[in-house]
């Protein structure tokens, strides 16, 4: 279920009007649940501000979910699908594997969803609206969410395992991962921007540590330290050191100073085509915050289900 670059042309991205158009022709609406469930919102808004109260750290969690849902096969709720009889789930796959959190957060939404207006938010709208409502509890930009999605009734890992950016990739394969999705180098600079929040694995950042050159040789160490050549895979470091659960514009000042975690995010600025955008928003976070919002509302429109296609889970774990 691999997506392909016809996905370009089945696809139309109406990022600064009211709607999108969907896979079927329905669109998508922020008013798509005014008459159906107009406490939606304020729900899934109540709920992610409590956790990330006691949980800053969940902010990253639940945008990271939504990212890694709409890179695989659309914005679908598919990355939620525990594994059954007919599929093997994404959770599995390496870029989710012992690394992807905050089901347990989205489960809550639903239950109080279900109870407010059963059978009606999808878990694929929750996803987009929680990732909103993350990154501006902790100091980003809002942006008006796009809904109407419904969700997937299958998953698949082998997807999810070939179309996740991953963290060694350098820039010609990541333009290339993010035009597969529809999705311009200016938008893989400002979503790389959501690497300002949250944490990764020393198996993620292990090879940038001992193998890279274009790196500060104090960072290098400090990870070494922390993270060896073999073993301690799941040790966490901060993404962005200096400001790790406010969303800022500190992860582009930190690549200016070849002090990206990942060597994804160093390759962003490292004598290549992107080199100038790193330095607009490591110089202006205002302009950084304008086209992170953009891009948000870009990604989550990236082959959403509409109409009849798929369904609205009762559970976001299972298939109804």
């Amino acid at each position: 279920m691999a997506k392909a670059c016809s996905l370009l042309l089945l696809l139309v991205f109406v990022v600064s009007g009211e709607s999108v158009v969907g896979r079927h022709g329905n669109k998508l609406s922020p008013n798509h649940y005014k008459s159906t469930c107009p406490e939606v919102l304020s729900i899934v808004e109540a709920h992610v501000g409590a956790v990330l109260k006691q949980e800053p750290r969940m902010g990253a969690s639940l945008l990271r979910l939504h990212f890694h849902d709409c890179f695989v096969n659309g914005c679908d709720g598919s990355i939620l699908l525990d594994d059954n009889s007919v599929f093997t789930g994404e959770k599995t796959a390496a870029p989710n594997n012992n690394s992807a959190r905050g089901y347990d957060v989205v489960d809550d939404i639903k239950a109080k969803l279900e109870k407010a207006c059963p059978r009606v938010v999808s878990c694929a709208d929750i996803l987009a609206i929680a990732a909103r409502d993350s990154t501006v509890v902790l100091g980003g930009p809002s942006w008006k969410v796009k809904l109407g999605r419904r969700d997937s009734t299958t998953a698949s890992k082998n997807a999810a395992r070939k179309l996740i950016p991953a963290p060694n990739l350098n820039l010609s394969a990541l333009v290339l991962s993010f035009r597969a999705q529809g999705l311009s180098s200016k938008d893989l600079v400002a979503l790389s921007g959501a690497h300002t929040i949250g944490l990764a694995r020393c198996a993620s950042f292990r090879a940038r540590a001992y193998d890279d050159s274009n790196i500060d040789p104090l960072f290098a160490k400090s990870l070494q330290r922390r993270c060896s050549r073999t073993g301690k895979d799941n040790v966490h470091r901060s993404l962005d050191l200096r400001t790790p659960t406010s969303f800022d514009n500190f992860y582009f000042r930190n690549l200016l100073k070849k002090k990206g975690l990942l060597h994804s995010d160093q390759e962003l600025f490292n004598s290549g085509s992107t080199d100038t955008l790193v330095k607009k928003y490591a110089a202006d976070s205002s302009r950084f915050f304008k086209q992170f919002s953009k891009s948000m509302i870009k990604m989550g429109n990236i082959k959403p289900l509409t109409g009849n296609s798929g369904e609205i889970r009762i559970n976001c774990r299972k298939v109804n």
